[in-house]
């Protein structure tokens, strides 16, 4: 289980995180509702040990340990600090995501053999703009659970892409039940990989009853409403960090 409690993080001129308290299962999919992509990023950089938190707690299972946190978790698909950008190809992306792997694996080194025995031979040459919503984040997702560590997937706003939820929300639910990130020589019968995932989005889809939060709950009482969507005109641009825990800033900070 991932639990947050009182989580937040201030900024310089404003609060970027109200505190919040939220609970993640392993095999399920949590929704936290955020509003504004600062905040949204904020938060998804706390849950997966890349931000530190001005007051509060996140835990992972029984460890407290921030940097077990950062081994065993992964960010996606954040803007400014790990979203593919578009002038990449999609074996640039590959290479790139596959390199930072911290075991070692065959495939480390060879990412055209990695896309294509993971069914993204379709896609191997093809600009990173070019490629559908929903295929961009499968990818990302599969990069991801390449490092075996992974317990824990966080992604970042997956609603910004597409009003579409059919386009991300499926691939979360695949992601915690195990059937991402098994590769193509695991056996039929062996145990599924399930995960915690947990999206932070724009706003809750209509029709979902599984899990969710909505940031800054642990300020009210009340947390079935979420407040509406509103746009950050002004927000400032996260920027990169070290691969250490900074203190926070009003703009969250992260390697990938």
């Amino acid at each position: 289980m991932l639990s947050t409690n009182q989580l937040l993080i201030d900024g310089r001129r404003h609060t970027l995180l109200p505190a919040t308290t939220v609970e993640a299962h392993r095999g399920e999919v949590l929704l936290v509702q955020a509003d504004g992509q600062d905040r949204r990023t904020a938060l998804s950089l706390a849950l997966s040990g890349r931000m530190k938190p001005s007051n509060g707690t996140v835990v992972l299972g029984h460890d407290d340990s921030m940097a077990s946190l950062r081994r065993r978790s992964a960010v996606v698909d954040a803007p400014d600090v790990n979203a593919p950008e578009h002038h990449l190809t999609v074996r640039s992306l590959a290479s790139e995501d596959l390199a930072l792997v911290p075991t070692k694996f065959r495939d480390r080194t060879r990412p055209t053999e990695w896309l294509v025995t993971h069914g993204f031979r379709d896609i191997l040459e093809k600009w990173i703009e070019e490629i559908p919503p929903n295929r961009l984040l499968h990818l990302q997702l599969e990069l991801a659970l390449a490092n075996p560590d992974v317990d824990l997937l966080v992604i970042d706003s997956p609603d910004r892409h597409t009003a579409d939820v059919d386009a991300w929300l499926p691939l979360l639910e695949q992601a915690a039940a195990g059937l991402l990130g098994r590769g193509p020589n695991v056996p039929a019968d062996s145990a599924l990989r399930q995960l915690l995932v947990v999206g932070v989005v724009g706003c809750l889809p209509d029709g979902w009853d599984g899990r969710t939060a909505v940031a800054g709950n642990a300020n009210s009482a009340e947390e079935t409403t979420p407040p509406t969507e509103q746009k950050n005109t002004t927000a400032e641009t996260p920027a990169a960090e070290t691969d250490e825990a900074m203190a926070p800033t009003d703009t969250p900070e992260e390697t990938k």
